[in-house]
């Protein structure tokens, strides 16, 4: 995944997430609040020109959308670090609703290591919404104030779209990328294929 001489454009801004995230971990430690937001506002940018270049330039490839997902995983862990280090009394006032939607994502990653021993990249529709959400609710509690209605909002959907890749994990006997929803699932004949799926 990390053959860097194979590497086409949109892996380069993929990639760009993953290298990002030590020196975002420097500006934790430091407290540069500002220089923090403003280099994780452009990480998500980033996850937003990757897949559009991919599909643009017709170069999507497995190891792609494995390098989008990790890099998606290792922005959102950080993002959610900047939270408890610049809105820490936030993360304590809510900490129970957190823990309701995210512990259930870490089951959906276990489960996904267990059987494929690596991270999903079904890159599902509600997937997809559900990242813009918390973007948007994290930046925001970052340049100004948590903005409760989004942060309800995010939580719902976020919990909707890991009960969704915990169904497509039990439907696919091989890891597979680029599935749209549990209904495009249903007519993929890649899930029950014993040939390893991808695309």
């Amino acid at each position: 995944m990390l053959n860097f001489k194979n590497f086409n454009v949109a892996d380069w801004f993929s990639f760009y997430r993953i290298a990002a995230a030590p020196i975002l971990i420097v500006l934790l430690i430091y407290k540069q609040e500002l220089f923090f937001t403003w280099f994780l506002l452009f990480s998500f940018c980033t996850d937003a020109v990757d897949g559009y270049l991919a599909k643009k330039l017709k170069i999507t490839s497995d190891r792609g959308s494995q390098l989008d997902s990790l890099g998606d995983q290792i922005t959102f862990i950080v993002s959610l670090l900047g939270l408890w280090v610049f809105e820490p009394s936030f993360i304590k006032q809510n900490i129970t609703l957190i823990l309701i939607a995210f512990i259930p994502y870490g089951l959906q990653m276990l489960m996904a290591y267990l059987k494929y021993g690596k991270a999903t990249a079904f890159h599902t529709y509600l997937a997809k919404f559900s990242a813009i959400l918390q973007a948007s609710f994290i930046l925001i509690s970052l340049f100004f104030v948590p903005y409760y209605p989004l942060f309800y909002g995010m939580l719902i959907i976020g919990l909707l779209e890991t009960i969704e890749e915990i169904i497509l994990i039990l439907m696919y006997d091989h890891w597979a990328s680029n599935i749209k929803g549990i209904f495009c699932a249903l007519k993929d004949k890649r899930r029950t294929s014993n040939t390893n799926a991808s695309k």
